[in-house]
Formats: C-alpha cells, structure tokens, sequence
C-alpha cells in the first residue's frame, strides 16, 4: 500500500499514521515530568487514528497486567490539521472511506469509513483540544471520553470536530460541559501546542507513539500498531521486576471495567478464541445484558445499566 507519509493514509504493514520521515530517539529529559510508577509511557494519539483504535485491545490489556508499574500518559498529535494537501492517494475527505475500511478488517475493530462521505471532518483538531479540555478535568473521565469520541467517529459515524457531539460524549462521561466548553476555548488549545511541540522535540513521526521511559531516563520505543508482547517487551526491558498482574477474565468483570467492548478487546482481555469470544457476546445481548452497535465491518457490545 503506497504511503507518502499523509497522515490519513496509516501503513497497515506498519501500522503507523505517519506525518514526517524523520526518526528522532533522543528525548530531551527536561521536558519529560517523572512519575511515581517505575515507568511513564508517553502515548501519542489523536482521535481519528485508525492505527490507535486498532491497539485499543493491547492497551487495555496492558494497564490490566501493568497498571501497577506504569503511567500512561495520553498526548494529542495533531493528525488532520486541514484538508490543504493532497498526497498518498488522499487528498479529499471521501478518499479515505475505502481506505478505513480496508484497515477494520486487518486489525478486526469496527470501522464505518462512510463517515468520510457522509459528514467529514475538516479537522481533528478540535476533538483533540476538547480532550486536553477534558484532561484539565479529571484524568480518568478524559480517556472516558477519548473512546466515547472513537466510538462516535469509528462506529457511529459522527462528525467529531462539531460540538454537539462533543458535548454529546463530555455529558455521557460525567464531565463538566459548561467548564469544559471555557476550557475548548482558551487553555486546552495551549496545551495542545504544547503537546505538538514536545512531539516535535521527541521526534514523534507518527501515530501511535509509545515512548517507554523509567526514573532514570532510559527509553523504550514502540512506533505503531504491534501485538502485545512489543508493549510488554519494552516495559520488561525497562524494569526486569515489573510484576504481571491478575485479573479476573469472566465477562462481568471485563465489562465492569471498561463498559464497551469489541470482539477482539474481548479475546484479547479474557483470553478466549475470537469466534468464542463473539459467541458469548451474542449470547449476553440475546438474554439482555448486553446491547450490541453494528457496523458493516462489526460490532461493538455495551453493558446495560
């Protein structure tokens, strides 16, 4: 698949949304907060990556296993500033339709790429500074958020950048629109020029970015999307007596954690066989428990209140 570095066009081989060639690994420590846990993973996202949503299933598993020993933290990268460029095949929002869904069915995570020929976005900038807005918060409701606006964009086919939805996920979640609408106009928009630039210092080249770093500096990279043991290698790496956690694998556990869930998270959490893992899906939204959001490239399952 031709790729000429347009952020939009993310390498399936790779899995990576690029936006430059250039390949820095020197990270300048100053910038670089510490943190408590013996590792802080620096993750750079926006929330229109494909790529992204297709480690959703690894990253959950990962804060599972070593949330104990690891912080995560979220940084926005800028993806689709405009629509004034054209390379790599894309050069209008509807060249990316096809393009999305080729990539739902490589990593297996619902995508309905007919949002691009239905209601573009002109941006993904906006969405990424009401993330920051939300970060402002509460840490714990802005990821809430960040895969309420996924689910929106990648599933349900909602223009993200528009502000309805946006308050439409800050109400879902429990955060403080008013607030988070004065935040959306002035600071959340510094921090995010922020995080672009602290991506330019670190060399970030693409989406995801996951840069691995322990107390005393050394670093880990994993440029983007690869199946677990890359995530777990680094972390390993870092610090040789990070301890796996456990965690129970039944469904009502899982789904009390993280209330959606696609067939893939679900495998890839408990353990189970794909198809085994579909199976029981259909099962627990057929006696109702469940409730279950179709794509034409699959589906994603919802805990009931």
């Amino acid at each position: 698949m031709e790729n000429k570095n347009n952020p939009l066009l993310c390498d399936i081989e790779t899995g990576m949304c690029d936006t430059s060639n250039e390949n820095s690994d020197t990270a300048p420590q100053s910038n670089i907060q510490t943190t408590e846990k013996s590792i802080k993973i620096i993750y750079y996202t926006d929330p229109i990556c494909s790529s992204c949503w297709g480690i959703e299933p690894q990253l959950r598993k990962l804060k599972l296993e070593y949330g104990n020993d690891v912080e995560i933290e979220y940084r926005m990268g800028g993806l689709l500033p405009d629509w004034s460029y054209n390379s790599g095949g894309i050069g209008k929002p509807s060249d990316v339709a096809h393009h999305w869904d080729e990539v739902s069915v490589y990593y297996d995570m619902p995508i309905d790429g007919d949002v691009w020929l239905e209601d573009p976005l002109p941006s993904s900038y906006p969405p990424s500074i009401a993330f920051k807005a939300a970060q402002m918060q509460d840490y714990e409701k802005s990821i809430l958020f960040l895969r309420e606006i996924r689910e929106m964009v990648f599933l349900k086919k909602k223009n993200i950048a528009k502000w309805e939805h946006l308050e439409t996920a800050a109400n879902n979640v429990g955060l403080n629109v008013e607030q988070l609408k004065i935040d959306f106009e002035g600071k959340a928009k510094v921090l995010f020029e922020e995080d672009l630039k602290l991506a330019r210092e670190l060399g970030v080249r693409g989406f995801p970015t996951m840069l691995f770093i322990d107390d005393l500096g050394n670093k880990e990279i994993v440029y983007g999307s690869k199946p677990y043991a890359f995530y777990e290698t680094a972390i390993l790496k870092l610090n040789s007596k990070a301890k796996k956690s456990e965690y129970h694998k039944k469904w009502e556990s899982l789904f009390a954690k993280y209330h959606s869930l696609t067939a893939k998270e679900f495998s890839e959490l408990s353990g189970n066989p794909r198809k085994e893992s579909e199976n029981l899906l259909n099962d627990l939204r057929n006696k109702g428990i469940l409730e279950k959001i179709s794509t034409k490239n699959g589906s994603i399952w919802i805990l009931k209140n």
